[in-house]
């Protein structure tokens, strides 16, 4: 890819120089002008772009300058807006390339992308196991070894967050095509599709990956769309006003935060442990070295996860006060809420980065300076930890006074009090930060359909999932067009095998993925229950969900007639004493691996934890139940594979398993 501007004369030069010394400073900046392209950042040497319909360009400009844009001989006209972007639409290709995309100005410069391809172009977004590489999947030697085909490519969008929606993304992007030492670094689940689906849908694959793990699905909608959903107007409203005044955003969602804890029925009324006047009831003296609190010998925090209270006091001269002044907390494992003097000055997550927050002027006084954080973590080791010297209050003048020297102290917090509210701006579990950080930057790129895996990090709140992930569904066709098809990986199976009936925020989640699929004609199912792994959040057989994936694709985005995904309820009916479960999209029949009766079966009431496990047959194309002592309750739902980790044995003779689900049994018509 090249960009090129027509030179500067000498004369002219020297003349720059004379009338805006230093001449040197003038010399970088034409440089600089020279290397600006014109083309945003997605238009570059070895890009995909979507065949078969219009293909939408665009880029920046001098404002108000006149460009020429062609590709395969068909060229258009734009107009720079005051701004400096512009864009245009070419006319629509068929598959093929490679070609060139051209730009020129008025003003003579250009730029140009070489080996473009025309193709079928995917989104694929999500979370870790979206963002797993090919390096971490099964067969690695094999799969790398032989992977050279120019016909696939991908662009990897870099990681971060945004409190507004950005133009453009925060690193350079580069398209990498697959060859032995890119494709390690490949999204695994988005190349393993592609590969698996150019076997019948012979043309070129370009994949665009904007993923991130550990990330909960709000991140990823714009701020309209969580609007729509409603109950989210505080909290969009706060990364409003963090994009403008992080200090005040910061101080507001303090607020926010305190009402929430003083709403809770754990807590005692007048209870505010950032307050200066609290009391000092049930603090207790933390160990002098920081760690994970789960090493200090506290039989009590031995196994825990959860909120900690830390605080520590500072004492200060009045000429320290004064001072324009940060606070750095070093490392907090996962999320801390701090508070300075009883106001919010910030909240970051996950461990490992340093957490520094700039205090407003006037917060800190002579004398005694209260710090209280509240650390929330959710797996494994948690709380603050890390060298002494992270800690400190940063002065203007260079100085600082370090928050170890008093000790700090911790308070242990009520087990059933649920999770906080987690502040808007942060990247992975905020409000619309990724949307604006990685897709917002993607326009209106023109895209074949969209593949999504994501649920892990909101099992939590599974009842509010479904309405989350068909605004997701929604917000992306406002972006990238009315019929986008959108492909969901049904969650996959971790943690123990369940040994009785139980309710399940991974089953709520599955569930909700199946009902978002089934509403819709342009969305698509892979079910992945049975290629989990118990001890791994992270399933290794990528390969075996990238076929799955393209049979969908194959189903709902091209019109093959295949089945989709795999044997899905269709009603559940009460026939006499026993309970019949009926199905589509069998290919063949129903088989049960290793048995005679199919596993997984349950028979519930009305209620939560009303569950017991049924004995099944396979009959006539369908699933029989029934139950040796029917429950006082009586029954009326049926449940299928509902656990975190399941064992599920119902398959048809294409190995596809039967989706996992829930369904309201209803009187049978004869």
């Amino acid at each position: 890819m090249a960009t090129t501007r027509p030179p500067i004369g000498n004369k002219t030069l020297r003349l720059a120089c004379l009338l805006l010394a230093p001449c040197s400073l003038l010399a970088v900046s034409v440089a600089q002008a020279a290397d600006k392209p014109l083309l945003d950042r997605l238009f570059q040497d070895h890009a995909v772009v979507q065949r078969d319909r219009a293909i939408p360009v665009w880029g920046q400009a001098s404002p108000g300058e006149s460009l020429k844009i062609a590709l395969d001989g068909k060229t258009v006209s734009s107009r720079a807006g005051a701004d400096g972007h512009w864009q245009a639409s070419l006319p629509a290709l068929p598959a093929g390339g490679p070609y060139t995309l051209s730009v020129t100005a008025a003003d003579g410069s250009s730029q140009t992308a070489k080996d473009i391809l025309v193709g079928d172009v995917w989104l694929c977004s999500g979370q870790s196991n979206m963002e797993l590489q090919v390096r971490r999947t099964l067969n690695l030697n094999s799969e790398t070894s032989g992977a050279n085909n120019d016909r696939i490519r991908m662009l990897t969008v870099p990681q971060t967050g945004a409190s507004a929606p950005q133009d453009h993304f925060a690193a350079p992007v580069q398209w990498k095509s697959t060859t032995p030492q890119n494709v390690p670094d490949f999204s695994a689940t988005c190349y393993y599709f592609a590969r698996e689906l150019q076997k019948t849908v012979d043309v070129p694959m370009g994949l665009i990956n904007a993923s991130l793990g550990g990330s909960r699905i709000e991140p990823w909608l714009s701020a309209q769309a969580l609007r729509k959903v409603g109950g989210y107007d505080e909290a969009l409203d706060t990364l409003a006003l963090h994009a403008k005044d992080p200090q005040a955003a910061a101080a507001q969602w303090g607020t926010l935060w305190a009402k929430w804890w003083s709403r809770q029925p754990q807590v005692k009324k007048g209870d505010e442990p950032w307050n200066p006047a609290a009391s000092d009831a049930g603090w207790k003296a933390a160990p002098k070295t920081l760690v994970d609190y789960q090493t200090w010998g506290v039989p009590e925090l031995a196994s825990y996860t959860g909120m900690l209270w830390y605080r520590t006091t500072v004492t200060l001269t009045k000429q320290q006060a004064a001072q324009d002044a940060t606070l750095a907390i070093g490392n907090v494992d996962e999320i801390d809420q701090t508070w300075v003097n009883g106001r919010g000055v910030g909240s970051s997550s996950y461990g490992g980065s340093p957490r520094i927050y700039r205090l407003p002027h006037g917060l800190l006084h002579a004398g005694k300076n209260l710090i209280v954080i509240n650390d929330l973590n959710t797996y494994l080791a948690g709380g603050m930890m890390g060298p002494s010297d992270t800690r400190a209050l940063k002065f203007a003048d260079g100085s600082s006074v370090p928050l170890d020297t008093n000790g700090w102290q911790y308070r242990e917090v009520p087990r059933d009090i649920g999770t906080p509210p987690l502040a808007p701006w942060l990247t992975v579990s905020g409000k619309t930060t990724l949307y604006n950080g990685m897709i917002a930057p993607l326009g209106h790129y023109a895209f074949r359909g969209a593949l999504w895996y994501q649920g892990e990090s909101n099992t939590g709140e599974a009842d509010q999932y479904r309405r989350l992930l068909e605004a997701y569904r929604d917000d992306l066709r406002a972006q990238f067009g009315a019929k986008l098809p959108l492909l969901i990986v049904q969650l996959s199976s971790y943690g123990p095998a369940p040994t009785k009936p139980a309710e399940s925020g991974w089953a709520g989640v599955r569930e909700a993925e199946r009902l978002v699929a089934a509403e819709d004609p342009h969305s698509g199912l892979a079910v992945a229950v049975d290629i989990g792994e118990r001890y791994d959040i992270h399933p290794a057989n990528k390969q075996e969900l990238g076929r799955r994936l393209a049979r969908a694709a194959r189903h709902v985005v091209y019109g093959e007639s295949l089945p989709p995904s795999g044997p899905l309820p269709v009603a559940a009916t009460r026939e006499g004493d026993t309970v019949a479960v009926s199905f589509r999209d069998v290919t063949g029949k129903l088989v049960a691996y290793s048995s005679n009766h199919p596993i997984g079966f349950e028979l519930c009431g009305t209620q939560a934890n009303s569950c017991s496990y049924a004995d099944a047959d396979l009959r006539d194309g369908k699933v029989l139940l029934h139950l040796d002592t029917p429950p006082a309750h009586g029954i009326a739902r049926v449940r299928y594979c509902w656990a975190d980790s399941p064992f599920c044995t119902l398959y048809d003779e294409a190995g596809l398993p039967a989706v996992p689900f829930q369904l309201d049994i209803t009187s049978s018509p004869h």
